[in-house]
């Protein structure tokens, strides 16, 4: 020892990369990682998100071209969004057998078979002309039990066209039993469902709107939940559970690692959390412009989701990451 010096040096295990990599505390791997992807239906070519770049709106082609992509990468799935040339105050689109996302999924479940689980948002925003999360009532308010029976439906058209994995992600109350009640009715006991329990109500999300071309006037504050709450977030989280989700989410992830942290504590199920369209859209300007080191940001945010707590990520980064993780 050097006379005077620490006895206790902690910087020992940090002296080598391979040291640095034996005693890492947390992993970040493709298989933990699930790409969000949207199709646009009457595409023939991908059409480039503007406030989301590197991320487009699929053909059926280039759908299918980026499923093979990721299934050859190891991802732990694809998470599908809709996009339908037409839209109406029902949303009449997400439950139709030949409606852009149920094809889309049929396409990427005879693409890819069982080496990649095929997910699907269950939502109707994209799909209603009012672009809110469930059908409305005459004073314009969202009807939870009538939405209820809708994504009912949609759930049994998704399982149909061949999901392994079905998203409920309207935060309507309920919306885990009526779905899990509807696809066992229909025999479809084994799709899961991963509930995007814990989501609230964030400004985030704004080149989401832009991706899914959505029509949403207002905001969706009475069904999402309230940012400035963190126990409401873990009971959402534990009411789905008791409802029969095979996996719950928090969305967004950055901004609530805390209150993942705390689901991941709290429930005996996978946990996920969603890396969101504005989370990404704000590394991609600030590397753009050089202020930071866009690789590592990459890495770095997705290593910190999984820190805390998450056992997958949904991320738009999800292919490049895993290119990044192999080199």
């Amino acid at each position: 020892m050097t006379p005077g010096g620490p006895v206790v040096r902690p910087r020992r295990l940090r002296r080598t990369a391979a040291l640095r990599e034996l005693v890492a505390e947390t992993t970040l791997a493709p298989r933990q990682l699930v790409l969000p992807v949207f199709v646009r239906e009457g595409a023939t070519e991908p059409v480039p998100i503007g406030s989301m770049p590197g991320v487009v709106q699929h053909s059926r082609d280039s759908l299918r071209r980026a499923a093979a992509e990721a299934a050859e990468l190891g991802l732990g799935g694809l998470m599908l969004f809709g996009i339908p040339e037409t839209k109406d105050a029902v949303g009449s689109g997400g439950c139709a057998p030949d409606g852009i996302l149920n094809v889309a999924i049929a396409d990427v479940a005879a693409e890819v078979g069982d080496a990649l689980p095929v997910m699907a948002d269950l939502c109707l925003d994209e799909f209603t002309d009012h672009g809110h999360c469930g059908v409305l009532a005459p004073d314009g308010s969202v009807d939870n039990d009538a939405t209820l029976a809708v994504y009912a439906d949609m759930a049994v058209a998704q399982a149909a066209a061949g999901v392994d994995v079905v998203g409920p992600s309207g935060m309507m109350d309920g919306q885990v039993a009526a779905i899990r009640s509807a696809l066992d009715a229909a025999g479809h006991q084994d799709v899961a469902i991963l509930a995007y329990s814990t989501k609230y109500a964030s400004a985030f999300y704004g080149p989401f709107r832009e991706a899914v071309d959505s029509s949403l006037k207002g905001d969706r504050r009475t069904y999402q939940q309230d940012g400035r709450n963190r126990i409401e977030g873990v009971r959402e989280a534990l009411l789905d559970v008791e409802q029969g989700a095979d996996l719950v989410m928090v969305k967004p992830a950055l901004a609530y690692l805390d209150v993942l942290r705390e689901v991941r504590d709290a429930v005996d199920v996978p946990v996920a959390a969603y890396n969101i369209s504005g989370e990404y859209s704000m590394v991609e300007a600030a590397a753009e412009r050089g202020w930071i080191d866009r690789e590592a940001a990459i890495l770095e945010t997705l290593t910190s989701i999984r820190r805390a707590g998450a056992d997958v990520v949904l991320t738009y980064w999800a292919a490049e990451a895993a290119g990044l993780l192999r080199r």
